[in-house]
C-alpha cells in the first residue's frame, strides 16, 4: 500500500539512484516516451539517404496544422529524424546546430558527422549521471555527408 508507494517515490525522481530492484525509473520513463512516439526510418542508397518520420496524433484536441516536425536540418550536409518528447528534441537540435556552427566558424569546414553525433550522445548520457537533471526522452537518427566518410 502506502509504504510501498512512498518507497518507490524515493527512487522515482532521481536519475542517479537505483531502486532496490536495480531500476532507474527516470531512464525507463525517457525510454517509454521514445517507444510511444511515431517511428522514424532511414534508408541508405548509393546516391543518398532518405529519412522519414511518422507523425503520431496523441490527442484529437491537437491542431494538426501545428504538429511539430520530426525532420530537422542541422547544417548543409546533415539532417536528423527524431522520435520522443518534442521539447527535448528542440533543445538537442539547437545544441547540434550550435556545435556545427561553432565548428565551421573555428575550422572553416563542416563538422564530421561522427564527431557531432558523439558530442550530442555524450551530453545526452550526462543527463543520466547528475542529480537534478532528467534524461532526455528523445532518440535521433542522423544522416550526413562529410569528407571522412
Amino acid at each position: 500500500g502506502f509504504r510501498l508507494e512512498a518507497m518507490a517515490r524515493r527512487y522515482d525522481s532521481r536519475t542517479t539512484t537505483f531502486s532496490p530492484e536495480g531500476r532507474l525509473y527516470q531512464v525507463e520513463y525517457a525510454m517509454e516516451a521514445i517507444n510511444l512516439a511515431g517511428s522514424t526510418i532511414g534508408i541508405l542508397a548509393e546516391d543518398g539517404v532518405i529519412l522519414a518520420g511518422e507523425k503520431k496524433t496523441t490527442s484529437k484536441l491537437l491542431d494538426q496544422a501545428k504538429q511539430h516536425e520530426k525532420l530537422f536540418q542541422i547544417d548543409t550536409s546533415m539532417f536528423c529524424a527524431v522520435a520522443g518528447i518534442t521539447s527535448d528534441a528542440n533543445i538537442l537540435i539547437n545544441k547540434l546546430r550550435l556545435m556545427a556552427q561553432q565548428h565551421v566558424f573555428t575550422y572553416h569546414e563542416s563538422m564530421p558527422v561522427e564527431q557531432l553525433v558523439t558530442s550530442i550522445c555524450d551530453q545526452k548520457q550526462g543527463y543520466t549521471q547528475f542529480g537534478g537533471l532528467r534524461p532526455f526522452g528523445v532518440s535521433f537518427l542522423v544522416a550526413g555527408y562529410d569528407k571522412a566518410h
